[in-house]
């Protein structure tokens, strides 16, 4: 893909997520999963990760895919030589969660959707936006789910889940978003 072409389909998406939806024309999940990498690369720019959450002021900010890539290379197009913060933004892929490092956004593929519990106890303590499409992802702890309701692809926000980490989300982003709270049993 040409990086003018890259540069339309950033600009067109993006102006699609300030109108709070997108319309999947076509029930194709590559392009499904291209619409969420856009969301991905946009998420970049509505969340405040703490100072601490980088060595330096030119560390990269990493988007981590945990198990299967449903993206493809469609993510690291998405992302190619765009900084956040004066960050270059790169994507790593994470077979297990022994293998997470530093990770700044974290998309757990349905194939890791049941082990949540381990997520949550490799990402303890830190600054870790996680993502996912999985049904129970917001119930088990997850931040942000990706939904697709009427051929659209929305997202759900869970804020207590994202205050835990010390992260701060843009109000522009929430107000797109369905807020789940869960209740503590």
């Amino acid at each position: 893909m040409s990086i003018l072409k890259t540069i339309a389909y950033k600009l067109f998406y993006t102006m699609l997520l300030s109108c709070g939806v997108v319309i999947l024309s076509a029930q194709s999940p590559a392009r499904e999963y291209q619409i969420k990498a856009v969301f991905l690369f946009n998420f970049t720019q509505f969340v405040e990760w703490p100072a601490t959450a980088f060595s330096s002021e030119e560390t990269p900010l990493v988007i981590g895919i945990l198990g299967e890539d449903p993206f493809n290379s469609y993510l690291d197009e998405v992302i190619s030589n765009e900084k956040v913060n004066n960050h270059p933004l790169i994507v790593r892929r994470f077979k297990n969660t022994e293998q997470i490092e530093a990770c700044h956004i974290l998309f757990v593929s349905k194939s890791h959707e049941n082990k949540m519990s381990r997520i949550r106890a490799v990402l303890k303590d830190k600054n870790t936006l996680t993502v996912s499409d999985g049904s129970n992802f917001i119930k088990e702890g997850g931040m942000i789910r990706f939904i697709t309701l009427n051929k659209k692809i929305q997202f759900q926000i869970n804020p207590e889940a994202v205050k835990a980490a010390n992260l701060t989300i843009s109000s522009k982003l929430l107000r797109l978003a369905e807020i789940v709270s869960i209740k503590k049993e």
